[in-house]
C-alpha cells in the first residue's frame, strides 16, 4: 500500500515537472528577433525584396539554423521622425529582442538640424529600452552638401546618442561601397545588386562581433 502510494506520488511529480518544463524549453529555443529600422539602404531600393541584404542575410541565418532572425521594418525615404512615429505600433505587433537603427541619411540629405536628428534617435532608443530591447545604432555618413561644419555636427549626433545610452555604435556599411561606382546604382546613392553580398558579409561579421551567442558567419570564399 505504501509502495503503491509512493509510486503514484513520484509519477505525479514527474508528470508535473515535464508539463512545466516544456514551455521553458520552447522559449529558450525560439530565435531572437533583430528589428532593422532603416531607410532605402535596407529596404532594397531599386531591387526586388529578395535581392536586398536584409533578406539575403536572413536566408543565410535560417539555412544555418542560427538563433537569430531579422525583421525588416525599413522604408524608402524614412527619416528619424517618421520612424519614431511608427515605432510604437511596430513594437506592439512584434516580439523584438534587438533593434538595429539605420536612420539619419534622409534627415542629413534634407539638411535637418542635427539636434532634431539626435533628439529623435534618443527617443527611438528610449522607446526600445523601455521594453527591454537591446539597441544597436549605425553611424550614418552623408556627402558634404551642407559644408564641413554640418557634417561634423551630423556625425557627432550618432556618437553622442550611442554614448548617452551606452549602446554599440556600428560602422556604416556603405563607407566602402559608396566609393566604388561599380557597386552603386545610377543615382550614386543606393547600392546595386552586386553590392548586396558584400553588405551581407559586412553585417554578419559586425553583428557577430557584438551579439552573443554570435550570428552565423557567411562564407567569404
Amino acid at each position: 500500500m505504501i509502495k503503491n502510494t509512493f509510486l503514484s506520488v513520484l509519477l505525479l511529480l514527474v508528470t508535473v515537472s515535464l508539463f512545466y518544463s516544456k514551455p521553458s524549453y520552447s522559449v529558450q529555443n525560439q530565435p531572437s528577433s533583430i528589428l532593422i529600422l532603416g531607410d532605402s539602404l535596407s529596404a532594397s531600393f531599386g531591387l526586388k525584396e529578395n535581392q536586398g541584404w536584409v533578406y539575403q542575410l536572413n536566408q543565410t541565418l535560417r539555412q544555418q539554423n542560427a538563433p537569430y532572425t531579422l525583421v525588416n521594418a525599413s522604408i524608402s525615404g524614412e527619416t528619424t521622425g517618421g520612424a519614431l512615429a511608427r515605432l510604437p505600433k511596430i513594437l506592439a505587433k512584434q516580439n523584438i529582442d534587438y533593434l538595429l537603427i539605420e536612420l539619419g541619411g534622409n534627415d542629413g540629405l534634407r539638411g535637418f538640424p542635427p539636434k532634431l536628428i539626435k533628439n529623435n534617435l534618443l527617443q527611438i532608443i528610449t522607446l526600445a529600452q523601455q521594453k527591454n530591447i537591446k539597441v544597436l545604432l549605425m553611424s550614418i555618413k552623408i556627402p558634404p552638401n551642407y559644408g564641413d561644419r554640418y557634417n561634423q555636427l551630423f556625425n557627432q549626433t550618432f556618437v553622442e546618442a550611442a554614448k548617452l545610452h551606452d549602446i554599440p555604435l556600428l560602422p556604416f556599411f556603405m563607407e566602402t561601397i559608396a566609393i566604388k561606382p561599380e557597386l552603386m546604382q545610377t543615382d550614386g546613392i543606393h547600392p546595386n545588386l552586386a553590392a548586396q553580398p558584400l553588405i551581407v558579409e559586412f553585417m554578419a561579421q559586425t553583428l557577430a562581433d557584438i551579439i552573443t551567442p554570435p550570428l552565423a558567419q557567411t562564407d567569404s570564399h
